[in-house]
């Protein structure tokens, strides 16, 4: 188990290890780390906003949308040794990424196969 600081600055990381083009595209978004499991304790992330495919231009005003990362879950299934829990919280991170993009679960799991 990893303190919340060390954690955070995990998520850090696999955001800024992006490439340039997808860093700057994120915009209105805001990323969390929940200290507890997800509901039902099986997610690791949670993607919930209006991906950016579905932003119209009326898209103005509104709340960030949310990226959530489960601490408790990925602790209690992904974690072996420090790096793999590195692995793993970038893979969460980015998928969730891909989610705020508008790519389907098919799709984000081809990008996956490139990201290892």
């Amino acid at each position: 188990m990893i303190t919340r600081d060390e954690f955070e600055q995990i998520i850090i990381d696999s955001i800024e290890s992006l490439p340039i083009q997808i860093k700057n595209d994120i915009d209105n978004v805001e990323f969390i780390l929940e200290e507890g499991d997800s509901p039902g304790g099986k997610l690791l992330g949670f993607y919930q906003g209006i991906p950016q495919t579905k932003r119209g231009n009326n898209y103005s005003f509104v709340l960030p949308d949310r990226i959530i990362i489960f601490k408790k879950t990925i602790e209690r299934y992904a974690y072996y040794t420090r790096e793999e829990l590195h692995k793993i919280i970038k893979r969460v991170v980015w998928h969730e990424i891909g989610h705020y993009f508008g790519y389907s679960e098919k799709k984000i799991r081809e990008l996956e196969k490139k990201w290892k």
